[in-house]
């Protein structure tokens, strides 16, 4: 493992590139933006306009052993998700999650806000919110729930949420990252829609061992209003 001071010498260059993008772009209006979805496939239907928000996740899956299948059980998350939309329409967009994981996966005892610090990936804004795991509330078992009630321009809004329940599923072609997703909500007014896409990492080993473990992650989340 290489140490965070290392580690952001190596990735100096690509900061320096991020920055200079940035600091030509005059506006983080996504009114122009559009996701775009793999072609033939049926799992994920991007909407045909803008979002409200876009953002990079940065956290990890949790997982435990199931003895009796030796098997993981995926059991929750948790990510810090950071505003990237002044990245949109830059040749850093795309990249930015994957560059985001080199660095998450490659180092030990950093946080997730010092990655996304060195890598520049945040605007005045920063953090959105957070992705975690809370009960079903209209059924059984757990639900993903991004919370933006404490960060960013939505801080202090009590609606400003959403626990969702999936509705698309498009694996990876890499088997070590989680798949592409979209999710409706169920509870909470910050968006409609939300998709999970341009994701790396986050899946455990085919084989278990009795424990828990957590999995290191990134991806883009878009949400839709």
């Amino acid at each position: 493992m290489l140490t965070f001071n290392i580690l952001a010498l190596v990735i100096l260059g690509y900061v320096d590139a991020l920055r200079a993008e940035k600091h030509h772009s005059t506006s983080c209006d996504l009114s122009g933006a559009r996701l775009n979805v793999p072609a033939n496939q049926t799992q994920l239907i991007a909407p045909t306009y803008a979002p409200s928000y876009i953002g990079i996740g940065v956290g990890t899956q949790n997982y435990t052993c199931n003895a009796t299948l030796s098997t993981y059980t995926l059991v929750g998350a948790y990510g810090e998700i950071f505003d990237s939309s002044c990245l949109y329409g830059t040749p850093s967009f795309e990249s930015a999650p994957t560059v985001a994981y080199n660095v998450w996966y490659a180092t030990t005892g950093v946080t997730v806000q010092q990655i996304v610090t060195i890598l520049g990936l945040t605007h005045n804004s920063g953090v959105l919110g957070q992705q975690y795991y809370v009960p079903n509330p209209v059924g059984t078992g757990l639900s993903p729930k991004w919370d933006f009630t404490s960060s960013g321009a939505t801080a202090g809004d009590p609606n400003a949420y959403v626990i969702g329940a999936k509705v698309g599923d498009l694996p990876s072609s890499n088997s070590s990252d989680i798949d592409d997703l979209m999710i409706e909500t169920v509870e909470g007014e910050l968006a409609s829609l939300i998709f999970r896409v341009d994701t790396n990492g986050g899946q455990p080993p085919a084989q278990c061992e009795a424990g828990n473990i957590t999995v290191k992650y990134t991806a883009q989340y878009w949400f839709f209003s």
